[in-house]
This record gives C-alpha cells, sequence and structure tokens, in this order.
C-alpha cells in the first residue's frame, strides 16, 4: 500500500478520535417537541452511517489483509530486506491493521461546524505530496554524495575497483532505493505484485544490446529471487558502462513503461530524474570488476554509514588543502601512463557511442529521405504524364474549337449554349493545366530539396564514418598499446620467476661446486705431494748415478764395465720413469677432466704441467751428461794409451796445453755444491748444476750457456763444450 493511503487512513483516524472526544459530541440535546417540526439532522445521520459502514468495512479488509500477509511472511521478509535511507519504506509493505474506530456520537448541535470531506483530502494530499518531495529530495542527496565520493575514491586509489569497495557498496544500495520509490503495490489480495526485477527485463524492449545482460541474469545459479536478479542486472550494466543508458531509455519511455509500475509520486516519475541521470553519466570512467557468482545478492544488504558522507563545514575546510594537491595514483614507470590512456580509452569509447547512435539517426534519417524521394518521384512521373496528356486533350480541343465555329459559321450559326459550354470546358482545362504546372513546379521544387538534404546527408555521414573510423583505429591503437604493456608485464613476471628459479638452482649448483671443489682440492694436493716425493726420489737417485760415474770415470777399464751395468740398470730404471710418467700422464688426463668442472685447479694443473715438462728437459740434459761421461772415458782410455808410447813429449805437451789455450780443469763433486759459483743461487728440481768443460766448477743454466771448442789430447779443438761465463770472457 502507498505512502498516501497510509497517511489518508491515519489522518482518517485521528478526526475520527477528535470528533468522539468533542465536547460538542457529550452535549446532550432534548428531542424536538410537535411532530410538525423538521428533523435538522437527518443528513448527517445518514452520512455518519456511511462513514461508520466504511469504517467498519476498511477494518475489516485490513484485517484480512494482515492475515493474509502473515501467511505470506517469506515474501514479506524479502520484500523488507532493503535498508531504509530517507525515513520511507522503499517498496510497498503490507500496511499494519488499523484500530477498529469507534463511531462517533451524531453531533445534533446545529450550530458546531464539520469539516467537508474535499478540505480533508485536499489536506492529506498536500501532506502526502511533501513526504514524497522530500523523500525525492533526500535520495538525490545522497546519490550525489554517494557517486561524489565514490569517483574520489577510484581517482585516489585507481580507476579499477572490486566487490569490496566500500563506496561501490552504498552505491549499489542507494540506486536500488532509487528504482524502488514509488513502486505501486499489487492489485488486489491475491494480485500479482510488481518487481523491480521486471522493469529492469522490459529495458531489452528499447535496447536491444540488454538482451544478454538479462539472459545471463536469469542462468546464474546462485541468484534466486527478483530483487537478487535485479541487483546483480544492475552490477552488470554498471561493469559495461551501460546502466546511465539504460536507465535513460526507461525515462524517455515513461509515459508507456513507467506508469504501470510506479506511482505518480515516484523519483522515476518526477523531474529530479534527470538529475540522477546526469549524476550516472560521470559513472563511465569508472572501470569495475565484480564477480556477481560469488556475491550473496539475495541476502539482505548492508547499512550506509552516513558519516563518510556528512562532512562539516570545517573539517571540508582543514581538509581542502591537503585534497588540493593531487595525489599520487600510482608509482612506477609507465603506470603513469596507463591512467592517461586509460582516460583517453574511456573518453574515446563515449564518443564512438554518441557517433555511433549519431550516424544511426542519420541513416534512418536517409532512408526515410530515400523512401520519400522515391515517392516523390513517382508522383511527378505520374503529375507529368498527366500533364502531358492534357496538353494534348488541350491541343486537340483547340483545334476542334476552330472547326466547331467554321461549321456553326457555315450552318448559319449553333446555339450560344455550344459556346458558353465549350469556354466553360476550356477554362477548366486551363485550370487543371495551371494546376498542374504548380504541382509540377512543387514536386520539382521538393525534388531538389531532397536532394540538396540528401548530399548533405551523405556528406555528413561521411565526415562522421570518417571520423568513426580515426576514432576506431585510435581506440585499436590504445588497446595495442594496453596489450603491449600487459604482455611486457607478464614477460617481466615470467623473468622474474625464471631468474628466481635460476638463482635457486644456482645456489644448489655453487653448493656442489664447492663441494667439489674441495674434494678436488685434497686429491690434488695428495696427487702433488706423491709426485713431488716420486721426483725428489728420481733426483736423488739420479744426482747418485752421476756422483758414481763420475768415480767410476776416474778409473779405467773396470769402471767402464761398471759403467756398462750401470747403464743397463739405469734403462731399465728409465722404463720403470716412463710407465709411472704414464700413469702421472693418465693421472694428468683425469685432472684435465676435472679442470673442465671447475675452472679454478687450471692455473694449478698448468703449474703442475710445466713442473714435469722442467723435469723431463732435465732427464734429458742428465741423458746428455751420461754420453758426455762416456765420451770422456773413452778420451782417457785413448790418453792412457797414448801415454805409455809417448812418456816424455806429450808429458811436456800436457803440461804446456793448460797453460797456452785452456784444457779441462779438475771438476768439483756434485755432493759439495749447493749453490752457483757465479750467481750463487741456490739448486733446487728446476734450477738443476752444470760443470764448466773449462775450469770444472758447477754453475745454473743462466751462467753456463756458452760453448767453446777446448783442445784436445792431440792438440787439436774439439767439439763444443759447455763453459761458464768467466771462461768464455778468458778466451
Amino acid at each position: 500500500m502507498s505512502t498516501d493511503d497510509l497517511l489518508v487512513r491515519r489522518e482518517r483516524s485521528e478526526d475520527s478520535q477528535s470528533l468522539s472526544h468533542s465536547p460538542s459530541a457529550s452535549i446532550s440535546v432534548p428531542p424536538p417537541t410537535g411532530s410538525g417540526a423538521p428533523a435538522p439532522n437527518a443528513s448527517t445521520s445518514s452520512l455518519d452511517r456511511i462513514r461508520n459502514t466504511f469504517r467498519r468495512t476498511e477494518t475489516l479488509s485490513s484485517q484480512i489483509f494482515s492475515h493474509i500477509s502473515t501467511q505470506f511472511s517469506n515474501a514479506a521478509a524479502a520484500a523488507a530486506s532493503s535498508e531504509v535511507i530517507d525515513g520511507t519504506t522503499t517498496y510497498p509493505y503490507p500496511e499494519e491493521p488499523t484500530p477498529p474506530v469507534v463511531p462517533p456520537t451524531p453531533d445534533v448541535n446545529a450550530g458546531a461546524p464539520t469539516p467537508s470531506p474535499s478540505k480533508i483530502k485536499a489536506k492529506r494530499m498536500k501532506r502526502a505530496r511533501d513526504t514524497a518531495e522530500i523523500e525525492r529530495s533526500n535520495l538525490v542527496n545522497i546519490c550525489k554524495l554517494v557517486v561524489k565520493e565514490l569517483l574520489e575514491q577510484s581517482l585516489r586509489y585507481g580507476r579499477m575497483l572490486d566487490s569490496d569497495h566500500l563506496p561501490l557498496q552504498h552505491f549499489f544500495i542507494v540506486i536500488e532505493h532509487v528504482l524502488g520509490h514509488g513502486l505501486r503495490p499489487k492489485k488486489g489480495l491475491l494480485g500479482p505484485r510488481k518487481e523491480l526485477w521486471d522493469l529492469l527485463q522490459s529495458v531489452e524492449h528499447y535496447c536491444p544490446e540488454a538482451q544478454d545482460i538479462t539472459a545471463s541474469v536469469r542462468d546464474l545459479p546462485t541468484v534466486r529471487t527478483h530483487i537478487g536478479r535485479a541487483r546483480a542486472w544492475l552490477r552488470i550494466a554498471l561493469m559495461q558502462k551501460k546502466l546511465s543508458d539504460y536507465l535513460q531509455a526507461l525515462i524517455e519511455h515513461r509515459d508507456d513503461s513507467l506508469y504501470d509500475y510506479y506511482e505518480p509520486h515516484a523519483l522515476m516519475m518526477s523531474d529530479e530524474i534527470v538529475v540522477i541521470m546526469g549524476i550516472l553519466v560521470g559513472l563511465n570512467v569508472i572501470d569495475c570488476n565484480l564477480c556477481v557468482k560469488e556475491e550473496d545478492l539475495d541476502s539482505q544488504q548492508g547499512v550506509i554509514d552516513f558519516s563518510l558522507y556528512l562532512r562539516s563545514s570545517s573539517r571540508n575546510a582543514d581538509a581542502a588543502p591537503e585534497d588540493s594537491a593531487p595525489p599520487a595514483l600510482l608509482d612506477g614507470t609507465g603506470q603513469g601512463n596507463m591512467i592517461a590512456v586509460l582516460d583517453q580509452k574511456n573518453y574515446i569509447e563515449e564518443l564512438n557511442r554518441h557517433l555511433n547512435a549519431t550516424v544511426g539517426n542519420l541513416q534512418a534519417k536517409v532512408e526515410s529521405l530515400t523512401t520519400t524521394n522515391a515517392l516523390m518521384k513517382e508522383d511527378l512521373a505520374i503529375a507529368r504524364n498527366s500533364l502531358l496528356a492534357l496538353q494534348a486533350e488541350n491541343q486537340a480541343m483547340r483545334q476542334s474549337t476552330p472547326a466547331a465555329d467554321n461549321n456553326s459559321t457555315g450552318s448559319g450559326g449553333s446555339s450560344d449554349k455550344d459556346k458558353e459550354k465549350a469556354s466553360e470546358e476550356l477554362v477548366e482545362e486551363r485550370r487543371k493545366t495551371s494546376e498542374l504546372e504548380k504541382e509540377l513546379k512543387l514536386q520539382v521544387s521538393l525534388k531538389a530539396e531532397s536532394d540538396m538534404a540528401m548530399k548533405l546527408l551523405e556528406k555528413d555521414i561521411h565526415e562522421k564514418q570518417d571520423t568513426i573510423i580515426s576514432l576506431r583505429r585510435q581506440l585499436d591503437d590504445i588497446k595495442q598499446i594496453n596489450l603491449e604493456m600487459y604482455r611486457k608485464l607478464q614477460d617481466c613476471k615470467a623473468s622474474l620467476t625464471h631468474k628466481t628459479e635460476l638463482m635457486s638452482k644456482l645456489e644448489v649448483q655453487k653448493e656442489d661446486m664447492a663441494s667439489t671443489i674441495e674434494q678436488l682440492e685434497k686429491k690434488w694436493t695428495h696427487d702433488k705431494s706423491n709426485l713431488g716425493e716420486i721426483l725428489k726420489t728420481t733426483s736423488q737417485t739420479l744426482t747418485t748415478q752421476v756422483t758414481a760415474s763420475e768415480e767410476r770415470a776416474a778409473r779405467a777399464e773396470a769402471e767402464s764395465r761398471i759403467e756398462r751395468e750401470w747403464r743397463i740398470s739405469l734403462q731399465e730404471k728409465e722404463l720403470k720413469l716412463k710407465e709411472k710418467i704414464s700413469t702421472l700422464q693418465g693421472c694428468l688426463k683425469d685432472l684435465a677432466e676435472e679442470k673442465e668442472r671447475n675452472g679454478k685447479l687450471k692455473a694449478d694443473l698448468d703449474k703442475v704441467r710445466t713442473q714435469w715438462s722442467e723435469a723431463q728437459t732435465t732427464l734429458e740434459e742428465l741423458g746428455i751428461q751420461l754420453s758426455v761421461s762416456k765420451l770422456k772415458v773413452s778420451e782417457m782410455q785413448d790418453q792412457e794409451r797414448r801415454q805409455r808410447q809417448l812418456l816424455s813429449g806429450s808429458a811436456q805437451s800436457l803440461q804446456a796445453m793448460p797453460e797456452a789455450v785452456g784444457s779441462p780443469g779438475i771438476w768439483a763433486p756434485d755432493s759439495i755444491a749447493s749453490h752457483c759459483t757465479a750467481c750463487e743461487r741456490e739448486f733446487n728440481l728446476t734450477r738443476r748444476k752444470h760443470h764448466c768443460r773449462s775450469c770444472g766448477e758447477i754453475f745454473c743454466k743462466a751462467c753456463s750457456e756458452h760453448t767453446l771448442p777446448l783442445i784436445n789430447a792431440q792438440g787439436q779443438p774439439g767439439k763444443p763444450v759447455r763453459v761458464c761465463d768467466n771462461c768464455y770472457a778468458a778466451k
């Protein structure tokens, strides 16, 4: 039941109670004396009887209605789920049963004035109108505040809003109350009730694109009530940025569609709804991401906290300097440009929609003008044919008129009636001809105007189409930019994920490599110590062998035999050393394979290889020294044989040669020499000992690099042999 009916009934009960308790009602009036006196209260008693009957009927109907409303409590609870924000109910609720009114005692006092029913009804309607205006004003004001706060929040925290955004929830509650204000109650006690969902379904008759929303809402499995479907419809329309357009279509057809749903005082039927439509247009710049399936739209909505919107002037003045500076919406490279791109995208979408609507209207006009032009062309062709026929008939009549005159003159003159008739027909034909010519000129001018309008419309359509094409290109470019930025974002996320995984893998590999390096270092240290011991043992053995060979060289044939045996043993040892060297080479190959897994051991392995090559060179030099010792033994044997033949002459020549030419001196033993005679550097595994073939002292390789041919026993210069720097400088 509407608010007006409630107010009328309450005022009616108050008036009846005031009349029942008024002083005039308790005054007893004596009955009139005399049967001939008139009955002054006859009309008043009949009126009171009618009132009492009406009140009893109303009381009975209210009791029946309250009984039925208790039977349908679930439907009433679902309808009462919406919150009251303006002091009145949003949807029509079952009216409370009116308490039975005691019929007042008829007032028999003729002097007491009784208010007329028309004045009471006018007074009640005025109060109802005032209440409806207050309700509409409250709804418009709270809608302004909520939409303003929603736009400010979207600018402050970004354009994309979700269902958890508090101002967005408040907006849906307010728009639901706006659409539900003044809905008509159901007709009769058991008649169908007008629902908001039925009204929203009628939008598809004016906007065919709304059919998708209606079909989607019908297929939602989680929404079962009409109010839940209406809420889902509003959310989907807001996400599509078509909510203002759909409601505007309803407002434009309010006489056809809204009259059956709303009372005359409803907000949707008043001029104040235009203000709300203008407010809703600003929501097209906001992007919403609402999951309708996950929301409980059938249950009761939340309560609006008005403290968020009712701000005092002092608070606004204090907050003005803080709000003067634009807040930083998004930080980071490229995200500030994203906001500008979104603004431009929303603007272009809105402009594209208006241009599409304009193009549709122009195309409809072009079609209508084309149809009109075709009809006018047909009329023009018919008029031309008629004009040609009339001209031919006129010409024939003109030709027949002189012949008739001649016939009438020749025959002695005809009657004047025929002449008058012919003249009248001629005048009539001329009049018809002039009318047809005027009609033809009018049709020609209309055709020229329609052609000009067609040209202008075609030009305007071409311009609009060019504008639409350019705007679509810009929209495609913006969409491409959005896609590129989204792809870059996805690439960055994928790259970050890949780098994180790679870092974890590298950490694991680092730990594995550290353990492997530690094991390799231990193995290398062990192999290095073994190799050093082997080389040291070999060096000591070779040194001992060289010393023994030098001692045996001082002897003769016995030493030669010992030298052969020693050479055989040396060859066997050399074979063993080669086997050891091959074994070491295998070890080095293993180390080289391990070197590929760890680059840090490369330098140490190269160093070992260098030491091994120096040891190889040392072994080769020792072999050369052994061959030289063999030659010396053979030379000493020859010298001994010659000394036996030439005792005196050879002795003198041998004494003079060392003084004049420079023969070999006495060799220093290797066991007592630990430093170079010239540079005094200590001998080690890499710095080997070398005898000077002239003076016999021991030098390093750097101090005995020169060679000179010495005089042999026959007095002739022999092969170039190693000498020290001093002997080389002296010679």
